[in-house]
């Protein structure tokens, strides 16, 4: 008979004696899944095996050590071998390893964006949101019936790819329910984590698995949002330069157009033109002053002379207009 019938027919000792890193569940190799009598199951330190026997799930050993498949008192091992007939047959068993210790500091981000509305600004918001996690197989028996199946392996980039398809579900929710605007979201990541921790540590227990850490440590809006978020900061920074100069937000955008007007039509004069009698105060400074018989008398010639030397500052006043204007409001004080 050949060499390898005779190797089949001897004991062995059955063990993941290389695991690499990535991997979360292995089965060991057999040509037919066949275990012989005397053979030792080996559990290593960080490890844990299950017993696939005739297609169901039939022992779970989470203890590290050494399981005799003849003499061990576990419970499926005794039975195993009482199954042996005349100490000849051979068992289909399927015994797959996998990794009981921590894996620890998985980056993790949202495969796509997520969708909310802004609960300040009212515009809607797309971000991408990453981190880093940390799990481990807390129910192997579940974790096997409700994720693996009969795969021969199963890594842990799989299961962190299977846990980050329920992050993006999930943010979207609990953004909508904390109501954070997009200004508040660098300074709330931990509150919001949080928020993120409780549910999906539910739905790990579900899969088997256990949640050890969960950390968000940023996000990244997309490019319509990011051009929105600079429209409201350009608007935001025109309202304080318009506080800083006394005017109003109105007042500002109203110099703001005769800025513009003065540099493409030649001065005040041109800028009056382009914004007609609908911009006071463009009618108001850029108008020669009433006659002294007719004209009410100014209020305030100082806020008025204020105003012509921002309108000089921001080039729609030439030097001599201002200087003639400024004359004129001189002469009421």
């Amino acid at each position: 008979m050949p060499f390898s019938f005779f190797r089949s027919q001897l004991a062995e000792v059955i063990q993941w004696d290389a695991p690499q890193l990535h991997q979360l569940l292995w089965q060991f190799p057999s040509a037919h899944d066949e275990v012989k009598n005397a053979s030792k199951l080996l559990v290593g330190p960080g490890q844990g095996a299950l017993l696939v026997y005739e297609g169901r799930v039939a022992d779970v050993l989470s203890t590290e050590g050494v399981y005799s498949l003849a003499t061990d008192n576990h419970p499926f091992v005794t039975t195993l071998r009482k199954l042996r007939t005349g100490g000849e047959s051979e068992h289909k068993l399927k015994i797959y390893f996998y990794r009981r210790a921590e894996n620890v500091n998985q980056p993790w981000g949202t495969p796509t964006p997520v969708k909310y509305l802004d609960p300040v600004y009212g515009f809607p918001v797309e971000l991408g949101a990453h981190g880093n996690l940390s799990f481990a197989v807390a129910n192997a028996r579940q974790f096997f019936t409700e994720v693996v199946g009969l795969s021969d392996l199963y890594t842990v980039p799989q299961a962190k790819a299977l846990l980050q398809s329920r992050i993006t579900q999930e943010l979207a929710t609990q953004l909508a329910a904390a109501q954070f605007s997009y200004q508040q979201l660098d300074a709330q990541l931990s509150a919001l984590a949080a928020r993120l921790r409780e549910p999906l540590a539910a739905e790990c227990s579900r899969l088997g698995l256990l949640l050890t850490d969960f950390r968000l440590t940023g996000t990244v809006f997309d490019a319509a949002t990011q051009q929105r978020i600079g429209r409201v900061a350009d608007a935001t920074t025109d309202v304080q330069a318009a506080k800083v100069a006394g005017m109003t937000y109105a007042e500002r955008e109203q110099l703001q157009a005769l800025r513009d007007a003065a540099r493409t039509s030649g001065g005040i004069a041109g800028a009056g033109l382009q914004l007609g009698v609908g911009v006071e105060l463009g009618k108001h400074l850029a108008s020669p002053l009433p006659a002294a018989s007719t004209a009410p008398a100014p209020t305030d010639p100082v806020q008025q002379l204020q105003k012509l030397k921002l309108l000089l500052d921001e080039g729609i006043l030439t030097p001599e207009e201002f200087e003639a204007k400024k004359k004129i409001w001189l002469d009421q004080l």
